[in-house]
């Protein structure tokens, strides 16, 4: 799908004009010479841009084979009950991002809405491929489901929410947490996810600023490696490619018209909901890949916002999945509905 000025929403012209360089160029040399400097600066993030009306905290959350995943945590500053819990899965292709740079959604799902925020540091796609970072992010939900008190949250409203990767990764957490049967996710909102390595018409020829298709295949092929192009790539990597979407939690997600990812974003919604799974989703004509954020002013993108914030509200008070000390067969999560979305 070629992208055309005319196809872009007219409040975001300028900003794609000035996007229009960024990635242009990438390629896996220039992204493995520079590994590490983005993210050394998005970690100064947090030492100028750390929210006063929050707790943050850094933890180690170990892995089986000793080592560690470094972890950011947000609470609520006044918290008197327990807190919903959220598992923050952050963006950056696969192969690039930190938990710094999501930062700025504590003040609204930690300050506003009184959650805790768990963003842990996945491992990266140049460091180690599939599945090293849905490992990590199950690794995280399972230490989140065995320490809800430790985070005085409650465990019976664990949810899990990324953006871009991490709206990929988000829907194949919630596949793989489905089929092994030991953590309960009461709902999930993947925000225009990568979800799908094959090409497809949205995807084919981008062009589109910031995220075209030159860099999804660059994302795929780092993020796959030896899988990348086969048959064979499991649905724990690319969630389109799942065959069965029943037994997955209530889901919220939307994508931009002109990005890649809008064809299986709206593939992935209606697979869904042809499975009986409770989804709101939406594509916001004109909008390129992470509108919402990169241009928050533009009418577009504050419609986005208020869309997923009006439902994750609704979704607070009405999606519940408590856990159980014998989780064992895929899909046994029970959602409590007290009211209507």
């Amino acid at each position: 799908m070629r992208i055309t000025n005319s196809m872009i929403d007219k409040q975001l012209r300028l900003p794609a004009l000035i996007l229009g360089w960024v990635g242009k160029n990438t390629n896996e040399a220039k992204l493995r010479k520079n590994h590490g400097k983005l993210n050394i600066v998005q970690k100064l993030i947090i030492r100028l841009l750390k929210p006063s009306n929050v707790i943050t905290e850094e933890i180690k959350i170990p892995r089986q084979d000793g080592s560690q995943i470094r972890t950011l945590i947000t609470k609520p500053a006044n918290a008197g009950i327990k807190s919903p819990v959220i598992l923050w899965i952050h963006g950056g292709g696969y192969y690039s991002g930190s938990p710094e740079a999501e930062i700025g959604v504590a003040d609204y799902y930690t300050h506003q809405q009184g959650c805790v925020l768990v963003v842990p540091e996945y491992r990266l796609s140049l460091d180690a491929p599939y599945p090293a970072a849905i490992d990590d992010c199950y690794t995280t939900l399972l230490w989140i489901k065995n320490n809800c008190e430790l985070l005085n949250a409650r465990d019976d409203q664990i949810i899990v929410i990324g953006g871009s990767t991490g709206g990929g990764l988000t829907a194949a957490l919630t596949l793989l947490t489905r089929d092994r049967g030991e953590v309960n996710i009461a709902f999930q909102m993947p925000i225009c996810p990568m979800l799908d390595d094959r090409e497809t018409p949205s995807c084919k020829d981008n062009n589109a600023p910031f995220w075209d298709a030159k860099n999804n295949r660059l994302g795929w092929q780092l993020y796959l490696g030896h899988l990348y192009g086969g048959d064979e790539v499991p649905s724990y990597a690319a969630a389109a490619r799942a065959k069965n979407f029943n037994n997955l939690p209530p889901t919220l997600t939307y994508v931009g018209g002109i990005e890649p990812f809008r064809d299986e974003t709206v593939n992935y919604a209606e697979s869904l909901s042809a499975a009986g799974v409770p989804v709101s989703y939406r594509v916001f004509e004109g909008g390129f890949h992470g509108f919402d954020a990169i241009v928050p002013y533009a009418r577009v993108s504050q419609e986005a916002v208020k869309f997923r914030n009006e439902w994750f509200q609704a979704a607070l008070k009405k999606y519940f999945a408590p856990q159980s000390s014998s989780l064992v067969s895929p899909g046994n999560a029970s959602y409590f509905n007290n009211s209507s979305l």
